[in-house]
């Protein structure tokens, strides 16, 4: 915080989202310089390689100065705009030429008896309905939760709506969300629409030269094809950490086969799916095996021996995915971990995750089995030296033995289950014990 002769400046720094994020994006500005802003209200929206999220103003006042541009990365802490307390709404910041800038000028030279509190002259305080502007955050927000954002009722300067209007309005059971699917945290892509293109326009010797021509017939149109887009910042970011995680860590994949049938007996009688019993065994077995529930930074290896903060991979569609955690997992039961896990994804999907649920993991499952996967290699997620990779639960016929050592042969419900684990913390025997162990516990799970 700084301060002047005729003002008190407070600054606006690019906030710590989570331990391991040393720097952010600014993806766009709400307010510009010489615009009046509430206390809490959102200044500017910012992109990590963890999450998405919107930087609210620590205090009411006029913004002073925007000292990061938009697209800009910096360092967690760094300074990126300050607001002038001492400002009152409507008053206008003095150029040095001495004219007002920004909507506090607007304001000042639109009509209204004194002592009015007069808005936005650029604009009508309710705006038309087609003609509003959204910021990508509220637009994402809606599209999750199938939000007509006509129908929302902006409390925001000039009647903006803000990402708490949506929230609020989806809270408040305006449209009823349909039931979340949450067996897989991946969802499938789009299909992609190819573009159009444009008939060339020729001139006259070429139309003549080509009419002279051999007739040839008719090619197939090409289809599938789309124009170069450069990637967003979060298929940046997750690119440059899958980059790292392959260059850093020693990467082994070792995969085992596992008899689900009493598991499928089981979700049957409760009506969960499969992920939430797998990820209960996985973490009993991280209790016994803790090298696996452990970080890798350097040469330090840290293992947990008492408690599992488990990551759930979740899709974000085409925009990417991320990996929130579940903290001290192992208090959970299987009912606890499927509520869980669904919160997670809904607001992973709405960006309303905090900064601590996406840092400090100990271990990571990915669930592509849903969308019909049977094998994988997954990438280990940094610094962790494990994730475990759940595939799709099949029936087939399969040789089982009894007690007394008779074979038969009978159909079970069989799913794989593929561990990517950093050979520079653990070894192979270790991976398949853990594997193994994992494996008895599935097949062997109680039916209530």
């Amino acid at each position: 915080m700084s301060s002047s002769n005729t003002e008190t400046l407070i600054d606006v720094t690019m906030p710590q989202m989570g331990v391991s994020v040393a720097e952010g994006t600014v993806v766009e500005y709400k307010k510009q310089v010489g615009d009046w802003i509430e206390a809490d209200e959102i200044i500017a929206s910012i992109s990590t390689d963890k999450i998405d999220t919107d930087v609210e103003s620590p205090a009411s006042g006029r913004v002073a100065e925007i000292l990061v541009p938009v697209g800009e990365t910096v360092d967690v802490g760094t300074v990126m705009a300050r607001i002038a307390t001492d400002a009152k709404p409507g008053e206008a910041h003095m150029s040095e030429n001495g004219l007002g800038t920004g909507e506090a000028a607007a304001a000042i030279e639109a009509p209204g008896e004194a002592g009015e509190l007069v808005g936005d002259a650029t604009e009508p305080p309710k705006r038309a309905a087609g003609l509003r502007r959204y910021s990508p955050v509220v637009q994402r927000i809606a599209a999750e939760h199938d939000v007509d954002l006509d129908q929302v009722e902006g409390t925001g300067r000039g009647g903006r709506v803000s990402k708490k209007d949506v929230l609020a309005y989806v809270e408040g059971g305006a449209k009823e969300e349909p039931p979340m699917h949450i067996e897989s945290p991946y969802k499938p892509d789009e299909p992609v629409v190819p573009r159009q293109r444009r008939p060339r326009l020729q001139r006259v010797e070429e139309v003549s030269a080509q009419a002279a021509a051999p007739v040839t017939p008719p090619q197939p149109a090409v289809t599938g094809e789309v124009g170069g887009q450069k990637l967003s910042r979060m298929r940046q970011a997750i690119g440059s950490r899958m980059v790292q995680s392959l260059q850093t860590a020693a990467t082994c994949t070792t995969i085992a086969e596992a008899d689900m049938t009493r598991i499928e007996a089981a979700r049957k009688a409760s009506g969960l799916s499969y992920l939430p019993y797998q990820a209960r065994a996985t973490v009993e077995t991280l209790l016994e095996f803790p090298q696996l529930n452990a970080t890798l930074e350097g040469d330090i290896h840290t293992v947990h021996t008492d408690a599992v903060h488990l990551g759930i991979a979740v899709s974000l569609g085409t925009e990417g995915l991320i990996v929130p955690i579940i903290r001290d997992a192992q208090d959970l039961s299987v009912e606890g971990l499927a509520k869980r896990i669904k919160d997670i994804a809904r607001r992973a999907r709405s960006n309303q995750l905090k900064p601590d649920e996406v840092s400090g993991g100990t271990f990571t499952i990915t669930n592509p089995g849903g969308f019909g996967s049977i094998m994988a290699t997954p990438v280990i997620n940094l610094p962790q030296v494990g994730i475990l990779d759940t595939e799709a639960v099949v029936k087939r016929a399969v040789v089982i033995t009894d007690d007394a050592g008779n074979d038969s042969i009978a159909i079970r419900s069989m799913t794989y289950l593929c561990m990517g684990w950093d050979h520079r913390a653990l070894d192979g025997a270790y991976a398949a014990q853990f594997l193994t162990a994992l494996r008895k516990k599935l097949e062997a799970w109680p039916i209530k």
